[in-house]
C-alpha cells in the first residue's frame, strides 16, 4: 500500500468520514483539503443503483457544465468540404480527413476529443484499436458524431464533459478547479447530479443515486448527501 504523504494526512484529519457533508460544506472543506502548490482539478464521483453489464442499464453522455472545466480541450475534427470548413471557424485545433488518420496511426494523440461528421466514420471506425483504450473514439451518444460540427466545437470548448458508468458502476466526472469560486463548483456538481439523475435507467431499481463524493488531484475524498436529488 502507498505511504500517505504527510500534506494528506493532515487533510484528511479534517475530513469526518461517517459524515455526507451539504454540498456547500463539501465545497469549502475541499478547498481546505487542497494544499498543493499548483491548481488541481476537481472530481466530483457517483456510485449508481445500476448492473453495467446489462446493455439496458449502460449509462453515457456529456454535458456542458455552467461553469467549464477550467481547462482548455484540444479539438480533432474529422470532416470534409465545408464541414471541415465549419470546423475550422468554430476554432476545432485540428481537421482533416485521411492525413490526420495516418498521423494517429503513427502514434500522434496531440489532442484531448474527437468529433466526426458521420460519414466520416467508416475510415475513422477503422482507428477503434488505437482510440478506443484511450476513450477517444466519437460517438453519437455523447454528440461526437454529428454534422453539426460547429455546435459540437463549440460546446467542448465551453466546457462539455463527457460521463460513462464504468464496470463497478461509478462515474467520474471533472467539476472545475479548486481556484474555482465555491459557488461555481457547487453550480457545477448539481449540474452534472441533474443530468445523471435524468439518464437514470428504467431498469434501475432500489435506490440509483447511491452516494457521491467530490475531491481535488491531491486531496481526500468528502462524502456528500444526495438525498435530495434521489426525491
Amino acid at each position: 500500500m502507498a505511504k500517505k504523504s504527510k500534506r494528506y494526512q493532515e487533510a484528511i484529519k479534517l475530513v469526518d468520514r461517517t459524515k455526507a457533508y451539504d454540498i456547500n460544506e463539501a465545497i469549502a472543506l475541499l478547498k481546505e483539503t487542497a494544499k498543493a502548490n499548483f491548481d488541481e482539478t476537481v472530481e466530483a464521483a457517483f456510485r449508481l443503483g445500476v448492473d453495467p453489464k446489462k446493455a439496458d442499464q449502460q449509462i453515457r453522455g456529456a454535458h456542458v457544465l455552467p461553469h467549464g472545466t477550467g481547462k482548455t480541450q484540444r479539438v480533432l475534427v474529422f470532416a470534409k468540404g465545408d464541414k471541415a470548413k465549419e470546423a475550422e471557424n468554430a476554432g476545432a485545433d485540428y481537421v482533416g480527413e485521411q492525413d490526420l488518420i495516418n498521423k494517429i496511426n503513427q502514434g500522434w494523440f496531440e489532442f484531448d476529443v474527437i468529433v466526426a461528421t458521420p460519414d466520416m466514420m467508416a475510415e475513422v471506425g477503422k482507428l477503434g484499436r488505437v482510440l478506443g483504450p484511450k476513450g477517444l473514439m466519437p460517438n453519437p451518444k455523447t454528440g461526437t458524431v454529428t454534422f453539426e460540427v460547429d455546435k459540437a466545437v463549440n460546446e467542448i470548448k465551453a466546457g462539455k464533459v463527457e460521463y460513462r458508468v464504468d464496470k463497478s458502476a461509478n462515474i467520474h466526472v471533472p467539476i472545475g478547479k479548486i481556484s474555482f469560486d465555491n459557488e461555481k463548483l457547487v453550480e457545477n456538481f448539481k449540474a452534472i447530479t441533474e443530468t445523471l439523475v435524468k439518464a437514470k435507467p428504467q431498469a434501475s431499481k432500489g435506490t440509483y443515486m447511491r452516494n457521491a463524493s467530490v475531491t481535488s488531484t491531491m486531496g481526500p475524498g468528502i462524502r456528500v448527501d444526495v438525498s435530495s436529488f434521489r426525491a
